[in-house]
């Protein structure tokens, strides 16, 4: 069962970056990440009254947490807001058959960051899988000159690995805050996608709407509203998943890293993006080296 619940979460993470391609065209990107994050928290809000008042013990945990627990709670909301704040931006300008494959790298960075600040040290197969991820970047960016897209001097893939980067350290902390303080995957779950919402509402307020007559004008669309609730449907049954006895951690990240190949597939349909086959093939050679690395672990 845990399997299946794994190919889910990938599948509804991959759907999840079409909502935001599609949310995001031709469209302001701060409400959009506002009104999606608020969809997510009233989304949960529901969990949270049920944990205070109800009688389910699956979610009691929700509200039986330290001060000093919110606070890493709201820490690890003010990471992932950095991160999805550089990757809306990134997604809106960019195809999403190259967002795709960018964001496909974050174990990668995950694995130099586990090096660099735990001192893991790599086993082969994950020295086989950093080569092999380098090697199909190097042609990834090849690639993208043909669209007249440099990976050097393009703003919106430095923003889009940027993201990737503090996803990958946001995973780290996640790591750091389950695994050494033991605070509950559920409270961690729900209460980031709270406090998700006065961040994104303080950046809408105070940055775009003051300005607003600059940018491009904000017009409502209802895949906005499917983009919390795919990712919190995707973010449950990925922690669900690992919850489950006998469920092994190599196989649902490797399973939900796959979801780049459905985000990629469905979007190069909808958007009529080009040169997808050479794209498709150097996707795949990222994941295969991604997948050493996650197995090498």
């Amino acid at each position: 069962m845990w399997i299946i619940g794994a190919l889910i979460s990938a599948s509804l993470l991959g759907v999840y970056d079409i909502f935001k391609k599609l949310s995001l065209k031709d469209n302001a990107v701060l409400p959009v990440l506002f009104f999606s994050t608020l969809t997510s928290g009233v989304f949960v809000a529901p969990l949270i009254l049920y944990a205070k008042y109800g009688s389910g013990s699956y979610f009691d945990p929700i509200l039986g947490q330290s001060l000093l627990a919110h606070i890493h709670f709201f820490t690890k909301s003010v990471i992932v807001g950095s991160s999805w704040f550089l990757a809306y931006f990134a997604m809106k300008h960019l195809p999403i058959t190259i967002v795709s494959p960018i964001r496909s790298s974050g174990p990668l960075w995950t694995l130099l960051g586990a090096l660099v600040l735990f001192g893991e040290v790599m086993n082969m197969l994950q020295w086989i899988g950093l080569v092999l991820t380098i090697g199909f970047y190097y042609l990834f960016s090849y690639s993208g000159k043909k669209e007249g897209i440099s990976f050097r001097s393009n703003k919106w893939v430095l923003f889009m690995t940027l993201a990737t980067i503090i996803g990958s350290a946001s995973s780290m902390y996640d790591k750091y805050l389950i695994s050494v303080l033991h605070y509950d995957r559920i409270a961690l779950q729900y209460w980031f996608s709270v406090y998700m919402v006065p961040i994104m509402a303080s950046l809408m307020f105070f940055v775009w709407y003051p300005n607003r007559k600059k940018y491009t004008p904000f017009q409502w669309k209802y895949t906005i509203m499917l983009i919390g609730i795919s990712l919190t449907v995707a973010d449950f049954l990925y922690f669900w998943a690992i919850a489950q006895e006998n469920s092994l951690i190599a196989i649902i990240a490797t399973i939900r890293r796959s979801s780049v190949i459905v985000s990629f597939s469905i979007g190069a349909i909808i958007f009529r993006e080009h040169n997808i086959k050479l794209k498709a093939l150097i996707l795949l050679g990222i994941l295969a080296g991604i997948g050493l690395i996650i197995w090498g672990s």
